[in-house]
This record gives C-alpha cells, structure tokens and sequence, in this order.
C-alpha cells in the first residue's frame, strides 16, 4: 500500500462532482501549482527556509475534553510520517512557495481521525456533490481524491482573487527573472575570462573561395591533429591583430541589494534572520509580524478541522503556541525570572522552560516561588491593616 492509498480512502477516490460549486467571485475555483522553479533560487530558499525553520518550533496545545483519545495521539505526532517539527517545516514551505496549503485527515478503520497531513497536490478544484463542497486533489502521478469542504483545513496568504484558496506568485515573477538574469550573467562573465578571441584583417583575399581556403588553412595549421593546443600562428597576410574583449553585465551592489531587499520584503525576513544574528527584539518584531500569524491561522484551521460548532461553543480547540520569551537573551531572562518568579507570577517549571531545562521530576516545579516579604493580602489581612491605620 503507498502513501497515497493510506491517506485516502477507496471512496474518496471515487468522488466526481457534478459541477463547480458555485464562488462569489468570477474566478474559476481551481487553485493550480506555480511550480517549484521559484525554490530552485538560493536566496527564496534561505528566505523560506529561515521561516520554516522559527515555525517548526511551535507547539501544539488542546483545550477541553471533546475527542479526547484523538487529541493524546495528535499531540504526540500528526501523522506516522512526519515529526511536529517536520509537518510545521513543509506546510510553511508548501505556503509559502504556493499561497495556498492543504491538510488532509487520515482517517482510521472506524472512521475515527488518526492524523493529518500536509499535500502538495499539481491542483484542486472545488466541486459540488450532493449539495455538499468537496475539494478534489489532483496529483503528479495522475491519481485524484476528494473530501469534504469541511473536513479539510485551506491555508491561505495573498487571498483576494478566490473565496477559497490564496493568491498567484505573479507579483515575485520580476525579482525572480532578475536573479536568474544575474546568475546567468555571472556564469557567462566565468565562461567568457577562461577564453581568448581574436579578430584580423586579411589583405589580398579578392574572392570568398580563397578566404574559405584561407580559413580552412588556419584551422588546420592551429586546431587539427597534433598542432591543437599550442600557440596560434598567424601568417604575414594577417594584419592589425587584436584580441577581442568582452564583459559579460552584472548588477552593481546597490542593485542586488534591491533584488534581495524584494525577495526580504515578499517572504517577511531580513539579512539578520538568514544569517541567525538576529537580537532579541528583532526576533520578537519576527515573531509578531511572521510566526503568531501562522500560528493563529493555524490553530483556527485545525479547530475547524477536529471540532463541531457545538464542541468549539464549549471550549474545546487547537492551538499552536510558541514561548515568544525564548528569543530574549539570556541576562534579559534572569532578569525576568527573578521579578515575577520573586513575585509568585510564573512556576518553577516555567522558569526552567525559559533556559530550556526540563519540567522538575514529580510535579515539583509545578509551584509558585514567592519571596519571603511577598505574601498574599487577604480578607483578615486587610482588616488587621485598617485597625493599625485607624490605631
């Protein structure tokens, strides 16, 4: 049995609607792949990958009781395939490159949802099937499935065009084709300084047979046999004998500094977080404008996803979290642990976690440390202390 025989089932792939379901918008409700060529650039797959690598960090956390045998497995792994860090990595990279991701369930013998994962279909098409919305995934090796609307999660960026799935890469299309120009130059100016051109005036040559004899004669002297390789001779019918120079073009610094400032800009990185330099406030900035919107989007997708109406109205979700106070430096955490831990406002264990300890053995660290002149002011507290006022 393959990977695609064990995410979909035998009747998924039956699924053919009968129409398009009916869009808002003009646009045909087909989202089709760009295409990988953009990741083939080295300075989008840094941008991408400095993204994926923060997001694989996350962490998944679910609230109430609702499914809760399906939440103890989800919370150990997505799906047999991946790791939490892995599936994070390629969804982000998959949203990123496409606008568009798709996650999938796994269903079990029962019927019971057993895992996620992350495809990367060549399209899908929304379709309409017993007055239901169906997505049907078309793949590379030309096999097609289709689930429920509402039993998948769409992650979206760039959404305008469609109701449904994210928008084109167009507006990248013009730094991508400069850096391909410039890659190209590049290889061009490497190719043109290993070679030697020349160019001469030949005198007496009156017909186009005595110079295709001429030409002829050169070659065979310089280039054929045992005389390839050596020193070129020219004859004294040769005149004004220059060497040919070329200089392949290349973009001056300020201009590449603009082609990566376009591809910094599109993918929301900067030259500090490609390069782990990054202090902790740009870090923080990162997380704010980068990782807590993926992981908002996130965690409301596979809510969607796992729970009904009624299951949400009673406090049961999925959320993907993120300890944003990893990213400050290390004085900056003692400096935090001690004015709240002194003031009894964070747990042992969440202090640990700032320094990437381990939770305390026995449920020890799940305790508030409190100071020896902090104490909590209560009802008897309070009457004991207007009694000394009004004394």
């Amino acid at each position: 049995m393959g990977l695609f025989e064990k995410i979909f089932s035998k009747s998924s792939q039956k699924i053919y609607g009968s129409s398009y379901w009916q869009a808002l918008t003009a646009y045909s409700p087909v989202f089709t792949t760009r295409g990988g060529n953009a990741y083939e650039s080295e300075l989008v797959r840094a941008a991408i990958d400095a993204r994926a690598r923060h997001i694989s960090k996350l962490n998944i956390e679910t609230s109430g009781t609702a499914k809760a045998g399906t939440m103890a497995r989800l919370k150990r792994q997505p799906n047999e395939f991946h790791t939490w860090a892995q599936f994070l990595y390629r969804l982000d990279t998959i949203l990123d490159m496409q606008n568009t991701a798709f996650i999938v369930p796994i269903f079990g013998k029962s019927g019971e949802v057993v895992g996620i994962y992350p495809v990367l279909p060549s399209s899908c098409e929304l379709i309409e099937h017993n007055n239901d919305a169906w997505l049907r995934y078309k793949f590379r090796n030309g096999k097609s499935a289709a689930l429920k609307l509402s039993e998948c999660g769409v992650l979206t960026k760039f959404q305008y065009d469609h109701d449904v799935f994210g928008g084109s890469r167009t507006a990248l299309n013009n730094t991508l084709d400069l850096i391909d120009l410039q890659n190209k130059g590049i290889k061009e100016a490497i190719k043109n300084g290993a070679t030697y051109r020349f160019m001469a005036q030949l005198n007496n040559f009156s017909t186009s047979e005595d110079i295709r004899k001429e030409r002829e004669n050169f070659n065979n002297t310089n280039f054929a046999g045992e005389n390839g390789g050596g020193m070129l001779l020219f004859p004294n019918t040769y005149k004004d004998i220059k060497q040919i120079n070329s200089t392949a073009f290349v973009v001056d610094s300020n201009q590449m500094k603009m082609i990566e400032t376009n591809v910094h800009n599109y993918f929301g990185v900067n030259e500090a977080i490609l390069q782990n330099k990054a202090t902790s406030a740009e870090l923080d900035a990162f997380f704010n404008g980068v990782i807590e919107p993926f992981a908002i989007q996130l965690s409301e997708v596979l809510t969607k996803m796992f729970f009904s109406e009624m299951e949400i109205e009673r406090g049961n979700a999925i959320y993907i979290a993120a300890n944003r106070l990893q990213y400050m430096s290390v004085s900056e955490k003692i400096s935090l642990s001690q004015q709240l831990g002194d003031r009894g406002a964070i747990m042992i264990d969440e202090i640990r976690e700032l320094f990437n300890y381990p939770p305390l053995p026995d449920g020890n660290g799940q305790r508030v440390p409190i100071r020896g002149e902090y104490y909590f002011v209560g009802e008897e507290d309070k009457e004991e202390e207007e009694q000394t006022d009004a004394t």
